[in-house]
């Protein structure tokens, strides 16, 4: 079989950092993830909080396998600097890693990797974005990143810039270091929060995280609606706020990413076809909508009125509801004549609410 060198060399030309773990559980990871999902902090996360006992124990899923090879792939690029025309509002309308399908450089490299594994005779399964391991943990003890202060995992010269993925495989290899270098004294992701999900060093309530609200069902809480600012899908201010990442992302130039009122007029078929590699609840597009929807409010133009009035006559009551919001969130005698009309015909408590209590 390829030895590891080998297999650094196929990395090292994908521009990939690579290390190897075993296969045991991860049990205080499992705890941690536990216990968050028992305080409610975990929210609606789904994924590798689903079923901890088997997402911290690749045995469970893998158990003809003896190791795990770990690549991390930097996935900025022209365009993703700070400060973009989107960004003029005080938030990028869509995290970087979203933008556009950013895992093909993943793919490529885990995919090389794994057919050169099997070439020897071995099994292997490429793994990535999956419910069946907890990539980050496995990214820290194949010595690749360290634990962020954020949740994150950060790795030397890229901090939070990059993408997780391994192959599982039955061929043995000796594992790589685990990384022990930690964030010290920084604590610069806390505070960059809008919503201040991040309680303390290493705990994230995903029940304040726009990231993990941005993909979850129903209404987005109205408390965290006026810090969303014009974000559409992910939140990376807790990214741009790591220092070790610093260096990348200020090398790049900005640019602008998706305008939430162009989301809002296109159909359902052409938004699951432009944002197909975002997670949406059930491939449901009312979940983009309701997203733009508390952007545009945010952004507050006036000229978007009338497109967001439009969707007061939607047959969604969660659209009707967002749009009510957005109303009030732009303002205007334009906006509150629109509101008025709309309350004699609107049955829905939920929508109802949003017309006559004042969104601030």
């Amino acid at each position: 079989m390829p030895d590891f060198d080998a297999l650094a060399d196929i990395a090292l030309r994908h521009g990939a950092r690579i290390g190897v773990t075993d296969t045991s559980p991860f049990p205080q990871v499992e705890a941690e993830i536990r216990q968050r999902n028992e305080s409610g902090a975990a929210g609606s996360l789904g994924f590798t909080y689903r079923s901890p006992s088997v997402s911290t124990a690749p045995g469970v899923s893998f158990p003809w396998a003896t190791s795990i090879v770990v690549v991390a792939v930097p996935y900025l690029d022209e365009g993703d600097g700070v400060g973009g025309p989107d960004e003029a509002s005080g938030s990028r309308s869509v995290a970087r890693f979203a933008d556009r399908d950013r895992y093909d450089g993943l793919r490529r490299v885990l995919d090389e990797l794994a057919r050169v594994i099997e070439e020897s005779g071995h099994r292997c399964e490429v793994v990535y974005d999956d419910d069946r391991l907890v990539d980050r943990a496995v990214a820290v003890r194949a010595g690749i990143a360290w634990w962020g202060k954020s949740t994150m995992v950060l790795a030397p010269g890229l901090g939070p810039w990059f993408l997780i993925g391994s192959v599982v495989t039955d061929a043995r290899y000796s594992p790589t270091e685990p990384m022990t270098r930690s964030c010290g004294t920084c604590s610069a992701c806390i505070p960059a929060c809008p919503t201040g999900a991040i309680v303390e060093p290493g705990v994230l309530d995903a029940r304040r995280c726009l990231a993990a609200i941005f993909q979850s069902r129903g209404a987005i809480p109205v408390e965290v609606r006026h810090a969303a600012g014009g974000r559409v899908y992910g939140c990376d201010e807790c990214l741009v706020a790591c220092p070790p990442g610093d260096t990348a992302l200020n090398a790049l130039h900005a640019a602008p990413t998706v305008d939430p009122s162009d989301v809002l007029c296109l159909s359902d078929v052409e938004l699951d076809s432009r944002f197909a590699h975002w997670y949406v609840p059930s491939r449901n597009m009312r979940f983009i909508r309701r997203n733009a929807l508390v952007a545009v409010g945010n952004l507050g133009r006036p000229d978007d009125v009338n497109l967001v009035a439009g969707y007061l006559g939607h047959p969604d009551p969660l659209l009707r509801q967002h749009a009510a919001w957005a109303l009030r969130a732009i303002g205007g005698d334009r906006s509150e004549q629109i509101l008025a009309s709309a309350l004699l015909a609107e049955s829905d408590s939920g929508v109802r609410s949003e017309q006559i209590v004042d969104s601030a």
